[in-house]
């Protein structure tokens, strides 16, 4: 069944409609049983069930205590202009590992049945090959990547440009250098999925995320002692998935979600009366989120804040029991704002928790005693918060790719023991691999001085052809001298060496010795020629040489005395000026212009990074700071 374009009959028969582009933060992921044994729609959606109950029951044994940032992980049975798969989409927030996740379970099930094949993408597109960009052939560029990367027997495949398969000895296969439809990946990988490519390099690559699990579910929660009101403690015990929406409501607050909170005889769903210590369970993400929140308390909580603040500096314990209370004033503002937020009431969790809300008031439910809550799995339980700290003397060595370095400090310098890291050890992996590839991309060998390479489809075939033969004229016009710009350079710092002086003043000299010989000769030649005009041409060489000394066009060593005064200031800007009038009529030094660009553009940062302090870095060079504007304006 051919998907109908009548509505876009107007933009041409090549147009295929808009591109569907996803929500932010969401993957979609695309489940296919394909097998030719199949003979039936009947027959397929039934092993498309299958597929679907060992999606639920894996699930449930690897995520029994996991809690989802946004949406679950989840697949229903789809038909797209006559093609029926399970689709899935799933917003994780700002959880990237929610997503990595989900790559794992269809990674997992892929494993499980040998006919699925498998699609995920994300906003981004095919993040997968973003992850193997390091490794991908030239010819896979995100143009024509949608489509082609499919996850099938715990493998990557992925589908070449020549992709149909011949049909006799006389046929060719076809080159399609375009993104595909997903009718189109399907018919190939029905039609022939030997020629689909298995790159154990690409494959590495993307899955790299992928190296820690399944441990990496359990290590990616965290448990933490908090005081709450007894009523909110019965909630999250009962619905512990609760926590991620009142997190998240509370770190996307609102002026709107904070009025409740704010009025002077509030009605709080949650008053912070009959308060108890209890463990709840978070990933890292929902704990970091909370924990990094700066929070002005409620009214109805500064002064049980206060009570406990005043003692907290008397020992460690007091101090633990006001982060607790502090915790937990957050988390049960993040259940008022979700309660108060009307957007929320279609929330699923939402109506839950006003349900037993509603038993609660009935007396079907009972708040639990302190002696039931210690009786709670893991009621006590509080994890070490150390992956939240970075040290930034570790954390500029991961960076500059000194991690194999062992730091050696005084006990007691930046904790009980000097750390020997910062994070975690899945962080630090991260950062090592993003530091690998920086510099795998820095020492490239196979680079060169024309920059990135761009293949064909990378440029505009509707430019005009004569705009780029004068281009490329223009660009034969340009050079770059390396020893004249270092000398330059050199010159601009006041470093000018022995030998490149004498060097710069020989062939100053020389170049002025050739003009007279040349003039001369000129002179002696020439059959008419009298003593008089040979006796004006010296005058005039003369006069040129002791004007360019005085300029001192022929010294390096520029004069450093105070006593010039004024005067001097005044001459050398007059002849800047001259100079710039005559460069507009004349050849321009490029190479003069650009250090003084470079100059200009290092003073405009102002001391902070930028690409002109980077560049000169890279080469050796490091300038001192701009602390005399008209010191600068004498160099320039």
């Amino acid at each position: 069944m051919e998907p109908s374009n009548n509505n876009f009959e107007g933009f041409g028969d090549a147009f295929e409609g808009f591109p569907k582009h996803l929500p932010d933060d969401c993957v979609e992921y695309s489940l296919f049983i394909i097998d030719a044994r199949i003979n039936s729609q009947k027959e397929l959606l039934s092993r498309l069930e299958a597929v679907r109950k060992e999606a639920s029951r894996l699930t449930d044994s690897l995520l029994k205590d996991y809690i989802w940032q946004r949406d679950e992980f989840g697949v229903g049975v789809k038909n797209t202009n006559g093609l029926i798969y399970l689709h899935g989409l799933t917003n994780y927030g700002d959880s990237v590992d929610d997503e990595w996740l989900i790559v794992y379970i269809l990674k997992e099930l892929s494993k499980q049945f040998p006919e699925l094949w498998v699609k995920v993408v994300d906003t981004d597109g095919e993040f997968l090959l973003i992850e193997a960009a390091n490794a991908l052939p030239r010819w896979l560029n995100p143009e024509i990547a949608d489509n082609r990367v499919w996850i099938h027997n715990d493998a990557l495949r992925i589908i070449p440009l020549r992709a149909e398969s011949p049909t006799s000895s006389n046929t060719t296969t076809t080159t399609l250098s375009r993104s595909l439809r997903l009718d189109e990946a399907h018919r190939i990988i029905t039609s022939n999925s030997n020629i689909l490519i298995h790159s154990p390099l690409i494959e590495a690559e993307a899955f790299y995320r992928l190296r820690g699990y399944p441990t990496q579910i359990s290590e990616s929660l965290h448990y933490a002692l908090v005081t709450i009101p007894r009523k909110l403690a019965f909630i999250i015990h009962g619905r512990p998935a609760s926590i991620a929406p009142a997190t998240e409501a509370f770190y996307l607050r609102d002026p709107i979600a904070l009025k409740p909170l704010q009025s002077t005889t509030p009605s709080l769903i949650f008053a912070p009366e009959d308060l108890t210590t209890v463990s709840i369970r978070f990933t890292r993400v929902l704990y970091a989120q909370l924990k990094s929140q700066r929070f002005t308390p409620p009214i109805v909580w500064k002064e049980i804040l206060l009570q406990a603040e005043k003692g907290a500096s008397s020992s460690d314990v007091k101090q633990k029991e006001y982060d607790r209370l502090e915790m937990g004033m957050k988390i049960t503002s993040g259940f008022e704002m979700l309660f108060f937020y009307p957007k929320n009431s279609d929330n699923r969790l939402v109506r839950e928790i006003k349900i037993l809300l509603e038993d609660l008031q009935s007396g079907d439910e009972t708040l639990p005693t302190d002696i039931e809550i210690s009786k709670w799995k893991d009621a006590t339980r509080e994890d070490d918060e150390k992956w939240l700290d970075i040290n930034f003397e570790d954390f500029e060595k991961e960076l500059g790719g000194k991690h194999k370095e062992i730091r050696t400090g005084i006990p007691g310098s930046f904790g009980p023991e000097p750390p020997s890291g910062f994070g975690d050890a899945k962080t630090r992996a991260d950062l090592k691999k993003m530091v690998e590839r920086f510099e795998a991309f820095l020492n490239d060998d196979e680079a060169g001085i024309d920059g990135a390479e761009m293949d064909d489809m990378d440029f505009d075939d509707d430019e005009d052809s004569a705009s780029d033969e004068d281009s490329e004229d223009e660009d034969k016009d340009v050079s770059f001298d390396e020893k004249e710009f270092a000398r330059m350079m050199g010159e601009m710092m006041g470093m000018p060496s022995e030998d490149e002086e004498t060097t710069a003043v020989q062939a100053m000299n020389g170049k002025a010795s050739q003009l007279g010989e040349n003039n001369r000769a000129e002179v002696d030649t020439h059959e008419d020629g009298d003593e008089e005009e040979a006796r004006q041409i010296q005058d005039v060489m003369k006069r040129m040489e002791a004007e360019l000394n005085e300029a001192g066009a022929l010294s390096l060593d520029p004069p450093s005395e105070k006593s010039k005064g004024k005067e001097k200031i005044i001459t050398q800007s007059e002849n800047k000026d001259d100079w710039e009038d005559e460069s507009d009529n004349g050849e321009i030094n490029i190479d003069f212009n650009l250090a003084k660009n470079l100059l200009e553009s290092f003073k405009s940062q102002a001391g902070m990074p930028g690409p002109s302090g980077n560049i000169m870095g890279m080469m050796g060079m490091h300038l001192p700071r701009d602390e005399d504007e008209g010191m600068a304006s004498k160099i320039l």
